[in-house]
């Protein structure tokens, strides 16, 4: 008798929100999770294996991006990577929280921006395109509402990545797609996140039709299918997550 091959699910922004409920949410389904963030794995952490599965990086250091990615394929073992999931991004922030137009924001800034939010998952899916081909895998890439529309909170710069990287997912889904491996997008609205910014509340109200923050293990379920065998003809999409916010 022969065992079913274990799949294996690479996530950037992994540890909290979204990343984290997804980590649980592909574990549970008994897949290996590496996981990928600027910050150490914690030592308090009680997820097994979470050690030596983990990467440290800060996908702002785009020079750093080329020994990562030979460790990610020294922790494959046979050479398949199942999924790939760009979860990590950054909203820059002014004082006191305030929103960073184009007018406030430098050139520093913007760089530090499209470098997690978009460049990085350009150049892993590249990096990574033969593991994914071998696998015949999918990419996840998460956009923002804030992608599609002017947002209170979200800046000039991440609004602008966020939109570029949802051009990126369909690029990359015509580009792939013969390769058999799928490229698709989700958007998240107001997610209950320790991020959220004060006056969330009133959009919940004013703006969501549902009059609720959705949860991460939702946004995580979604992730899920997308890489599953059920979404197996799905390449290319965007899907909203947010309560009906976008309509």
């Amino acid at each position: 008798m022969t065992s079913e091959r274990r799949k294996t699910l690479l996530l950037t922004g992994a540890s909290r929100g979204i990343g984290h409920a997804t980590v649980k949410r592909f574990g549970a389904a008994g897949w290996r999770v590496l996981t990928v963030s600027r910050h150490p794995f914690p030592e308090d952490c009680p997820w097994e294996g979470g050690q030596e599965n983990h990467i440290q990086l800060d996908l702002a250091d785009i020079d750093a991006l080329p020994a990562r990615i030979e460790e990610v394929r020294a922790k494959l073992g046979d050479g398949k990577l199942d999924a790939l999931v760009n979860n990590a991004g950054i909203s820059p922030k002014g004082e006191g929280g305030s929103r960073l137009g184009v007018l406030e924001t430098d050139y520093a800034t913007w760089l530090k921006v499209f470098n997690v939010n978009l460049f990085s998952t350009a150049l892993l899916a590249r990096s990574l395109c033969q593991e994914l081909v071998a696998a015949q895998g999918s990419i996840v890439n998460v956009t923002s509402i804030a992608g599609s529309r002017v947002h209170p909170f979200a800046g000039a710069a991440y609004a602008a990545s966020k939109a570029a990287l949802a051009a990126l997912t369909r690029e990359m889904a015509h580009e792939f797609g013969r390769f058999g491996v799928r490229v698709n997008a989700i958007a998240p609205g107001e997610i209950d996140t320790s991020i959220l910014s004060p006056g969330t509340e009133e959009i919940v109200q004013r703006e969501i039709p549902m009059r609720r923050l959705g949860k991460p293990e939702e946004v995580a379920s979604i992730i899920y299918v997308l890489c599953s065998a059920q979404a197996s003809y799905v390449n290319g999409a965007e899907i909203h997550i947010n309560g009906g916010q976008h309509v």
